[in-house]
């Protein structure tokens, strides 16, 4: 299978550490222990590796060296991100700044709206500017493992602005997001990755074709609420920028033909916008599996009804 397969390696065990280090030590220090824990999964990451070393030497084009170099930078960073969503969640927002550009477009989402990120850089300080707008953010979690996560996250979150929606087999996290988008929410998912039996198309993403899932803008034309891709990134040791692009209003047409048309060409338009973060910020992609990969899938399963 080459679409990502639901799970992401860690667990609570690592959440609880990293919180209890920024409560007691600092974040400095957390930082500082990262170098460490970084050189650790170099040499243990498995298939994860391989993956993201190409990334860098195959579609990046760097040297060996350097890809190899940026290998280490890259799980480093990724971590430091870690330990900066946590602090934003658990109340440490003070240590952060932020640059918002494109805040005026999420100001004309009245009526609710979708945005859609990537695996890349820092997305939940999307909530940072919620918090500005008085919105209330339904972040949708695919990851399966994440449910324990969210579970503890919930017991140190000090903003209850932030709600999570679980993916669910039955189909029953629709209703959820129905109800959030009736009342005004804001809807945040990624839209860079599938797990097997999502319908998907295949996109130009750094020179080489790739699979991305249709389902989040199907979701945003099915509901006829406003789409915006989001990302934030990390652009020092505490100072994140976030970007919104204008609204778009992807159309819903009866005739099969020409939704499939809207749905590909709002998915192009995604890909096109996640390139140019991704050249601009190559050390923030944190996709660890085989992201080129291309192979056939199945009818999306996401069906808003």
């Amino acid at each position: 299978m080459t679409s990502w397969d639901g799970k992401t390696r860690g667990g609570v065990t690592g959440y609880r550490i990293f919180v209890w280090t920024i409560k007691n030590t600092g974040l400095s220090f957390a930082y500082f222990l990262l170098h460490f824990v970084a050189l650790y999964f170099l040499f243990t990451s498995g298939k994860a590796f391989p993956s993201i070393y190409t990334y860098f030497h195959r579609y990046l084009h760097f040297s060996r060296f350097r890809s190899l170099v940026n290998v280490y930078r890259n799980y480093n960073l990724f971590g430091r991100i870690i330990l900066d969503k946590i602090a934003l969640l658990a109340g440490f927002q003070h240590k952060f700044t932020f640059d918002f550009e494109g805040e005026e477009y999420l100001r004309q989402m009245d009526h609710g709206g979708l945005l859609i990120s990537a695996h890349v850089g820092n997305w939940e300080i999307a909530g940072q500017l919620l918090n500005r707008l008085e919105k209330k953010i339904h972040i949708i979690l695919f990851d399966a493992e994440h449910r324990r996560i969210q579970g503890y996250m919930s017991e140190v979150l000090t903003r209850r602005n932030v709600h999570f929606i679980i993916i669910r087999e039955d189909q029953t996290h629709l209703q959820e997001i129905r109800a959030a988008l009736e009342h005004g929410d804001i809807i945040a998912m990624h839209g860079d990755r599938f797990v097997e039996g999502n319908r998907t198309v295949s996109v130009p993403f750094l020179g080489q074709p790739a699979l991305f899932p249709v389902g989040p803008v199907l979701m945003a034309a099915k509901f006829k609420v406003p789409v915006t891709w989001v990302f934030a990134l990390k652009e020092s040791r505490t100072h994140y920028h976030f970007y919104a692009t204008p609204l778009k209003h992807i159309p819903y047409s009866g005739n099969l033909e020409k939704r499939k048309i809207y749905l590909e060409e709002a998915v192009q338009d995604y890909v096109a916008t996640l390139e140019r973060m991704v050249r601009k910020y190559p050390l923030q992609w944190f996709n660890y599996y085989d992201f080129w990969k291309v192979e056939s899938s199945q009818p999306e399963q996401i069906n808003p009804s």
